[in-house]
């Protein structure tokens, strides 16, 4: 494998990821290659919503064989929710990084989507702490050093747990915070266990930043 070859890539307690059935996989978002690493630790396949520009080329041949579900940042895409959907109700596994863009890792906000799909199906949801990625300095489109450590821990699946008296729009706002504080929690009990930081820095926001 890939990432521990030219790097030292390793999972935490992947057995926390039910085998069978519906489940949600999310995770932060620091570096570049978020989405191949964890995808590659995942231990059941999983189908990433991924950015559309990706699905271009030899690279969007590889992800369409995968199962891969593009994603339209620049509008409210249904459809790739509509896609994600259908593999939860079809009893598989759906993941995101539901922060939407690269950052700083540590969950500060999220998009609705997860918590949305979670909601519909009632499915667990598995945080995932993706670290070593990208480091203090490095750009957003940096790979990381060879030979580097990168880890993605993950977490006891959740159940998001609405209050049925709310509004829908509220109860919506409600499991998305549920979710947000659930997956910043894991991230940062992930750092403090396996040593490895969040880069120290602020980047701006990328112009491409998305849902």
């Amino acid at each position: 494998m890939l990432f521990r070859t030219a790097w030292r890539g390793q999972r935490v307690d992947a057995h926390l990821v039910p085998r069978s059935g519906p489940v949600l996989v999310v995770a932060n978002h620091l570096g570049f290659l978020d989405g191949p690493f964890v995808f590659s630790m995942v231990p059941r396949r999983a189908h990433f919503i991924i950015k559309k520009q990706t699905f271009s080329g030899p690279m969007g041949a590889l992800m369409e064989g995968v199962g891969q579900i593009p994603l339209d940042r620049s509008v409210a895409d249904r459809a790739a929710l509509g896609s994600a959907l259908a593999v939860l109700r079809g009893g598989g596994a759906v993941g995101m990084f539901p922060e939407g863009t690269r950052g700083r890792g540590d969950v500060r906000a999220i998009h609705g989507g997860a918590a949305w799909l979670a909601l519909q199906i009632g499915c667990p949801v598995v945080p995932v702490a993706c670290l070593g990625t990208r480091t203090t300095g490095d750009g957003r489109s940096a790979i990381p050093r060879v030979r580097g450590r990168l880890v993605a821990v993950f977490g006891a699946p959740v159940v998001l747990e609405p209050d049925p008296g709310l509004p829908g729009r509220d109860r919506r706002r409600q499991v998305t915070e549920q979710l947000r504080v659930a997956l910043h929690d894991h991230v940062l009990a992930s750092v403090a266990r396996t040593g490895i930081p969040l880069p120290d820095d602020e980047l701006p926001p990328a112009p491409d930043a998305g849902r």
